[in-house]
């Protein structure tokens, strides 16, 4: 029996009748569910962890406060109800797995997405949230070959919008599928550090997006990948588009170093940014990592490893300021 149906078993065992869960989808010839990776190549982590970083430490679920603990707690068992409903649905699956990542329960949530990718092999969704997971597990090779071939099933269909699991204050949905598969793709690659190879995802990431906050994180990405490759002239031809007033509803930290990248960056005021958002704020990872970024790029080795060193110290580990901090000192590590 797979790892992916043991998962999610107990909502297996709780139907009525036999699952279809436990059935194939029909195929159309068209995928191929060998293109996508193997997670049973998933690296052991000891007990109770959900993943080892990448310098070392096991890394447990990160603590939620109890009300959100409790809300997304409820949610879950929400669309686990929703799942024994709707057993051949695959939004319900979609959002079991997605509920489980909120949660900190990143492994159990690649279970489901595999489950996922097994019965809806053509369904780029599954492999574009398992990719996701598999970044914050840190399996970025894993996670390229997911994200690649869903970018291979959603080529040539129209892009869709992606509803938000966990919305942003002004309740407007920003995310679409294919922005996000590219995207991912690109965090991925730019991770492994194969800057050449995720260039062209970021580009078509900036492409998809069809707002100011998604123009900003695409923009800043691409920005960090040209200068990691030495084209300086193209990146400064990019972040030329960011203008200082933009609609911006939830990326304001990606706003601002993106402007940091068109008009020469403090890297004082961009640290100071991220402390004040506090340790367990998205944005903490977000302002330390582009600080330490930017003192990467201008060769001051010893103060982007400092910066580094307190990005990944945060306890949100999951973040993916965190997970690039990460990737960066073990970087320097090893040369």
């Amino acid at each position: 029996m797979s790892r992916a149906y043991l998962a999610l078993l107990p909502l297996v065992l709780s139907l009525s009748c036999q699952s279809a869960l436990s059935k194939p989808a029909a195929r159309n010839g068209t995928a191929s569910v060998s293109a996508a990776a193997d997670v049973s190549a998933l690296r052991p982590v000891p007990s109770g962890a959900q993943a080892v970083s990448l310098l070392g430490s096991a890394l447990y679920p990160p603590l939620l406060a109890s009300l959100a603990q409790a809300t997304r707690q409820g949610q879950l068992e929400a669309a686990e109800r929703d799942l024994e409903a709707h057993p051949d649905d695959p939004e319900a699956l979609i959002w079991v797995g997605r509920r489980l990542g909120y949660l900190g329960r990143f492994r159990e949530a690649i279970d489901a997405f595999t489950l996922g990718v097994e019965r809806f092999p053509e369904d780029a969704r599954f492999l574009r949230h398992r990719g996701h997971r598999l970044i914050t597990v840190r399996e970025f090779e894993l996670a390229a070959r997911d994200l690649e071939r869903a970018a291979e099933l959603e080529r040539g269909r129209p892009d869709t919008v992606e509803p938000d699991g966990q919305p942003n204050a002004a309740g407007i949905l920003l995310e679409t599928l294919q922005s996000n598969i590219h995207y991912h793709l690109g965090l991925a690659r730019f991770l492994q550090g194969d800057f050449a190879r995720a260039e062209p995802a970021w580009r078509r990431c900036l492409e998809l997006s069809t707002n100011d906050d998604n123009r900003c994180s695409a923009t800043w990405w691409l920005c960090n990948t040209l200068r990691r490759l030495g084209r300086e002239d193209e990146a400064r031809k990019v972040a030329a588009a960011i203008r200082d007033r933009m609609q911006i509803v939830d990326y304001d930290s990606y706003h601002a170093l993106c402007l940091a990248h068109r008009d020469g960056a403090d890297i004082d005021a961009l640290a100071a940014r991220g402390r004040t958002a506090g340790p367990n704020s998205s944005d903490f990872g977000t302002f330390l990592f582009g600080a330490g970024h930017f003192a990467l790029l201008a060769g001051d080795r010893e103060r982007a490893r400092a910066l580094f060193e307190e990005c990944a110290r945060g306890p949100a580990w999951h973040a993916f300021g965190s997970i690039a901090a990460e990737a960066e000192l073990a970087r320097l590590r090893a040369d």
